[in-house]
């Protein structure tokens, strides 16, 4: 069964052609066109991204069933949500149309279960149950992931996601947007033990995860020591997200007695992070790097999973969602 794909939560336009066949999802294609109109902003701003994806959906498409070698596929899936609304409602109708038309299945998909299953397209892959943890700019979770739709969230972040903390580490030290790839390239030839950052403390729930306060304490040493070298503050706030995020997945190893740990998201191709995981001793899954960004094989992914699944198709009259808690 071939698959055809489309995210566009964000600002990637992403298409892809997955094929699922004896129990295993291959990814035959997939394109991701980026959008550096966003850069001078220092951010995304959703109108131009919405309109950069409705110019560039037909091309993108196109490309990813070239390259897939089909002119028709079994079934079409589109993100849902979460993400900006506008950006989502333009793969989502693209999604609907084209199955409409073609006359095949449609599935929405949640972004953030794209993430959360994408280590299943790593060779090799985790068997259920395996921990997954979704490090993106608007999302820091750890997920029980127990099958396919079936999740339990073991702890998450009360404000600040990691991937925005690093967007805005990167704005205080003026290294521009996107910040997370800047943050890693400067703290390169930084010293990670230069400065002693505090480990977060959430208010909520010690078992959750925060970065506001993190967040505050590099802006309050920039403040204060404007001696320190940017590499040192960049370097040593890398370490410090990446030993708390390994803190909360040894948690929760220690709650749900599960060994096997992936990741996904895009401060998952974050080398430190990556690193310190990798160095813990517990069985880690870890995507290629150009896997962890925003990318549409991830959604026929989980599209290809439900359906082989016995999940039924979703009705075109389904609508965007802004929010949308993986599971439900």
């Amino acid at each position: 069964m071939n698959v055809l794909a489309i995210e566009s939560s964000c600002d990637e336009t992403a298409c892809a052609v997955v094929c699922a066949s004896e129990g295993r999802v291959r990814v035959l294609s997939d394109v991701v066109r980026g959008q550096a109109a966003h850069a001078r902003f220092g951010g995304v701003v959703p109108e131009i991204a919405s309109r950069a994806h409705a110019e560039q959906i037909v091309a993108t498409v196109q490309a990813a069933l070239h390259t897939a070698g089909i002119t028709r596929p079994d079934a079409v899936a589109a993100t849902a949500g979460p993400g900006l609304i506008g950006a989502v409602l333009v793969g989502l109708s693209f999604g609907k149309a084209a199955a409409l038309g073609w006359g095949v299945p449609f599935v929405g998909v949640n972004h953030l279960e794209g993430h959360l299953l994408s280590a299943l397209l790593n060779d090799p892959a985790p068997a259920f149950p395996f921990l997954s943890l979704v490090v993106s700019g608007g999302h820091t979770t750890l997920y029980a992931a127990l099958a396919v739709g079936e999740y339990r969230v073991l702890c998450e972040t009360t404000d600040d996601a990691a991937g925005e903390a690093f967007d805005k580490v990167a704005r205080m030290l003026s290294l521009g947007y996107p910040g997370g790839p800047r943050v890693e390239a400067l703290a390169r030839s930084g010293n990670p033990r230069a400065v002693a950052f505090p480990m977060p403390r959430p208010s909520r729930s010690p078992h959750d995860l925060s970065f506001s306060g993190l967040k505050t304490a590099v802006r309050t040493w920039i403040e204060r020591h404007p001696e320190t070298s940017p590499a040192d503050v960049a370097a040593s706030f890398q370490d410090t997200v990446a030993r708390y995020l390994l803190d909360r997945v040894e948690w929760g190893v220690s709650t749900t007695g599960i060994r096997r740990v992936a990741i996904g998201g895009g401060a998952a191709a974050n080398g430190r992070i990556r690193e310190v995981l990798s160095a813990s001793g517990l069985e880690v899954f870890l995507p290629p790097r150009e896997t962890c960004t925003d990318n549409a094989a991830m959604i026929g992914n989980v599209a290809a999973l439900h359906l082989a699944a016995g999940h039924p198709p979703w009705p075109l009259s389904a609508t965007a969602r802004s929010r949308w808690e993986v599971g439900t």
